[in-house]
């Protein structure tokens, strides 16, 4: 009886055989020289070299030096070819993706080193200042409370070599926390480092995950936060709730700018709208088009309604839709003229069997000839109040007018400067002689003077055109 085995277990020998292999090879290759590494809150990305003998992998806790102190940071990838785990890449495919992802804006460093792969006693010391977190926070709110200061607290990250604590604080202008510093440092005994930051820079210390179930994209790759326009939103999204479209942050979510340009290059495919197109069920116009579905509403010649995909739409064998009226088989429905179904082939006869009826517009008699003059009403009792509120004015041969409309004059030009000149001459000279007359008065009989001439000015306003009345000199009158 022969045994033979089975298929599962032969699988499980070639996989057993290839992670031999795997890590004969991986004995075999040498330490990386330079690790690309993620460190700080703010998640900036650093590039320094590895000296050490120990093999490293991906996602591993490294103890760092950085320009600001020694600390804790996680590899992401090494850029030696001869790596210890196999899965690096080389130095210009990082640089291609860091100009891809912002370029100098990207929070790329070089100046640091990689001291060691983290020990126990680091990853001890790193809980325990995490543990320490909320007593710096206590003591950082009340000195903000103390002095006043229109700040608000983010988060306290104290640096694993006790180089510095750093304190993340929003706010809405610009603080002058000098004094804070100083009493800060004198508090908690170390080198206080106070950095403002947005809305969006908050959401990537303490933000933790999305509605999606993913970690926050700012908090989890993206380094460079580009804005957000809600012309994006309004093409992507069905509706603008600010509650479905905005992250943590407040702000338009990030993932928005993710499919930004594949919604405008599928834009560029659909119909527009109101426009005539082909489809195999005949000629129509295109109401409404959906970008994700590619799919074009249209209303056909005939009044039907279907959906097509944009790839069977052609070009219309109309050009133009064909007349409703004839597509019912040649009955019009169209609505007459006044002046009867005549009166569009005959504009004469239309003229003539209109004649009698009265005319919408009111012409002015004697305009034309052959147009009736009207007979202005009479209103006894009334006398020329009553044609004025009729609107229509009797002339001298008894023949009712309307009454002509007083056109209002135009705007008058601005003076030159010649004319402004000219008038400020001649009253400087009236203002000169005024005050000759007034100087020339006699002093004991000046009253009786001035009286005389008020009442000379005070007959002419009153007496409108009559001259007699004001013909006296010495202001007595003229009877």
């Amino acid at each position: 009886m022969t045994i033979s085995p089975l298929p599962q277990f032969e699988a499980d020998l070639a996989e057993y055989l290839k992670e031999k292999a795997d890590r004969e090879a991986y004995e075999k290759l040498n330490a990386p020289s330079s690790i690309v590494v993620r460190f700080g809150y703010s998640m900036m990305v650093g590039e320094f070299p590895y000296r050490g003998e120990v093999k490293p992998g991906c996602g591993s806790k490294l103890v760092v030096k950085t320009q600001r102190g020694t600390e804790m940071g996680e590899m992401l990838t090494s850029t030696c070819a001869n790596s210890g785990c196999s899965k690096s890449v080389s130095r210009k495919e990082m640089l291609e993706y860091i100009e891809n992802s912002g370029g100098r804006k990207y929070p790329f460093y070089e100046q640091g080193q990689v001291l060691r792969v983290a020990t126990k006693e680091d990853m001890d010391e790193v809980a325990r200042l995490e543990q320490s977190k909320h007593g710096l926070r206590t003591i950082v709110r009340s000195k903000i409370k103390e002095h006043g200061l229109d700040m608000r607290l983010v988060e306290v990250e104290p640096i694993l070599g006790g180089e510095r604590v750093i304190v993340y604080f929003s706010a809405e202008d610009r603080i002058d926390f000098r004094e804070l510093v100083k009493e800060l440092q004198v508090d908690l005994k170390n080198r206080v480092e106070l950095v403002q930051v947005g809305a969006r820079d908050e959401a990537r210390i303490v933000a933790d995950y999305e509605r999606c179930g993913q970690y926050c994209c700012c908090k989890n790759f993206l380094k460079v936060l580009k804005p957000i326009s809600m012309k994006s939103a309004k093409i992507q999204k069905a509706t603008l709730d600010p509650l479905k479209i905005s992250g943590r942050c407040g702000r338009l979510m990030c993932c928005l700018r993710y499919e930004d340009e594949t919604y405008d290059q599928l834009r560029k495919n659909l119909p527009h709208r109101k426009s005539r197109v082909g489809t195999p069920e005949g000629d129509g116009m295109v109401l409404d088009s959906q970008i994700l579905t590619q799919l074009s509403k249209i209303r056909l010649d005939d009044g039907t309604i279907v959906a097509i995909p944009i790839e069977d739409l052609t070009e219309p064998k109309l050009a133009k839709a064909p007349d409703p009226e004839e597509m019912r088989g040649g009955r019009t429905m169209r609505r007459e003229p006044r002046g009867g179904r005549d009166s569009k082939r005959d504009p004469k006869a239309s003229d003539q069997s209109s004649g009698d009826r009265p005319k919408r517009k009111r012409r002015r008699s004697g305009s034309k000839a052959g147009t009736a003059q009207v007979e202005a009403p009479s209103h006894e009792g009334s006398g020329q109040a009553g044609q004025s509120g009729s609107g229509v004015q009797a002339s001298e041969d008894g023949v009712a007018r309307p009454k002509r409309k007083r056109r209002r004059g135009g705007k008058r030009p601005r003076p030159t400067e010649a004319e402004r000149a000219e008038r400020a001459k001649r009253n400087a000279e009236d203002a000169e002689k005024r005050a000759q007359r007034e100087g020339e008065k006699p002093s004991g009989e000046g009253g009786a003077g001035k009286t005389g001439k008020k009442k000379r000015r005070r007959r002419r306003r009153r007496g409108g055109g009559s001259s007699g009345n004001a013909s006296g000199g010495d202001g007595s009158g003229g009877d």
